[in-house]
């Protein structure tokens, strides 16, 4: 298929190669404008970058920079700027943007697509794994609708923290290689209130397994383009799902097995760690079991299981609470796509699409109660225990405690001793836990899964202020290197520590900016 003319200069990023299997085996949009509009009979549109006004690099993460094999002095070269800026391209990269649809808040919202990201391509990493690189905020593509397809520096920031904590707590997740100012600004109404405002306008390149959504095959089977849909998961399964035979009838309900087990172990880290997404759009689902799209997120502080952190979940449809269903629904939008595939007999098809939707909740209670159970010292088992859980759970509902370092006060960490623990209730459910860890060894279990360290909702808030007001990163490098140790116990500042006033303003994040 024929490739737009580059518009933007090509250099050089060292021995990095770049590979493009999507753009090589699946169909590409045939217009070549990057001009908004409905895109049909394809899964991407070929898209450079838009150039950008003055870009520098801001932060680069060693160990994914590493991973990918890019060495010291390319990622302090003027070149490594300007590709992860969307300035510049190498020779071997096929930029692109993804078509894809998806249900927001519960409604179907037609095509969507990547309209703010570019994907520039494959790389092997020194794991021999394959890892997609895309830029976040690159500007406008066939998909943005009405947005610039741009990003600002606090938006940024804030995916740069959140995908790497994550990492480093653990949870599958995209990464981000790199931070970037464009020197450009972009205007933006960021409290929804009518008040624009010029902000800084920054990149984040992301890496992840694949950036393969439920939504992009929602748009396939909402077209009704079954041969399209068996196309792309014929691709995703040859590249993404090695383990399943692709000569076997049984494929398609492999596959969906797969993502289903590891969707329900997504949703176990998510409340392991107290992490709110905020948009669980089907579109922000992927087919890898990573955690992508870092907009509306935050992490809980005072553990309330109707925590919302997006300005716009006006009804906490996604809720902490309500993550594990909602992932579920999600699930069953995927399999509705499948049904073609799955059997030939329809009911037959719906029976075994069923079954497995059926089971995801027993798949995330397991999984989630492991996890529980390392969080408070059990190894092995015992028909309480999930008793002794929900309790715990119960007294957290009611008074509140800040969620990390309730589990800290268990492993008697100093800067947990607070006085919201010094409740007769709480006390109550410590003997009778304490009965079940009469081994000291349970400290070494807990200190594994229970992080003393998560990038507090008012340190990212900290960090962002200060890089946008004054142009430092003095606290976005020190709260950055805070979370790559997230489980060990070490002498910092206080305030990484310290839980928030129950009197502060509750913390919302806004999207798309």
């Amino acid at each position: 298929m024929e490739k737009p003319e580059s518009q933007i200069r090509q250099v050089e990023l060292g021995d990095v190669v770049f590979e493009n299997p999507f753009t090589n085996e699946l169909r590409g949009d045939e217009q070549l404008t990057n001009t908004r509009r409905q895109v049909h009979n394809a899964y991407y549109s070929r898209v450079f970058p838009t150039p950008t006004a003055a870009p520098k690099t801001l932060a680069v993460s060693e160990e994914v920079r590493l991973l990918l094999g890019i060495t010291s002095d390319v990622a302090d070269s003027t070149e490594f700027a300007e590709i992860f800026s969307g300035n510049a391209v190498t020779t071997d990269m096929d930029p692109h943007a993804m078509c894809y649809g998806g249900h927001q808040f519960g409604n179907w919202a037609g095509q969507l697509g990547d309209g703010r990201a570019i994907n520039l391509g494959q790389v092997t990493g020194i794991d021999c794994n394959s890892y997609m690189l895309q830029l976040k905020g690159a500007g406008p593509t066939p998909y943005s609708r009405s947005g610039d397809g741009r990003a600002v520096l606090r938006s940024s920031i804030r995916e740069y923290l959140c995908s790497e904590a994550m990492h480093h707590l653990g949870v599958p997740t995209t990464r981000a290689l790199s931070l970037c100012s464009t020197g450009d600004t972009d205007v933006r109404d960021m409290f929804y209130d009518g008040n624009l405002a010029e902000e800084i306008g920054a990149v984040v390149c992301r890496v992840a397994d694949s950036f393969i959504r439920l939504g992009n095959f929602e748009i396939f089977s909402a077209r009704e383009d079954i041969d399209g849909l068996r196309t792309l998961l014929d691709f995703t399964i040859k590249h993404h799902f090695c383990e399943i035979d692709d000569n076997s009838p049984q494929k398609y309900v492999d596959f969906f097995k797969e993502v289903v087990s590891s969707t329900a172990l997504l949703m176990a880290h998510w409340q392991r760690v107290g992490f709110v997404h905020g948009v669980m759009n089907t579109d922000n689902s992927t087919i890898s079991g990573e955690t992508i799209d870092y907009g509306p997120c935050a992490f809980m502080d005072h553990y309330d299981a109707n925590t919302v952190f997006s300005s716009i979940d006006t009804q906490g449809r996604y809720s902490f609470a309500n993550q594990p269903s909602i992932i579920q629904w999600n699930l069953v939008r995927l399999a509705e796509c499948l049904l073609p595939l799955i059997d030939k007999d329809e009911k037959r098809s719906i029976e075994i699409a069923q079954n497995l939707i059926n089971t995801f909740s027993s798949l995330f209670k397991d999984k989630w109660l492991q996890m529980m159970k390392k969080k408070l010292g059990i190894k092995d088992q015992s028909e309480d225990d999930e008793e002794l859980i929900n309790n715990l759970i119960k007294w957290m509902q009611q008074k509140k405690p800040d969620f990390t370092n309730t589990f800290c006060n268990l492993m008697n960490y100093d800067h947990a001793d607070d006085e919201e623990f010094e409740d007769d209730e709480f006390n109550n459910w410590k003997r009778e836990w304490k009965k079940r860890v009469e081994s000291k060894k349970y400290i070494d279990v807990m200190m594994s899964c229970n992080p003393t360290l998560i990038p507090r909702n008012y340190l990212v808030e900290e960090a962002l202020s200060e890089a946008e007001t004054d142009g430092k990163f003095d606290k976005f490098n020190e709260l950055n290197e805070i979370i790559s140790s997230p489980y060990q116990l070490k002498k910092v500042n206080i305030k990484y520590l310290e839980t928030p006033s129950k009197t502060n303003i509750p913390y919302k994040t806004f999207c798309g900016t």
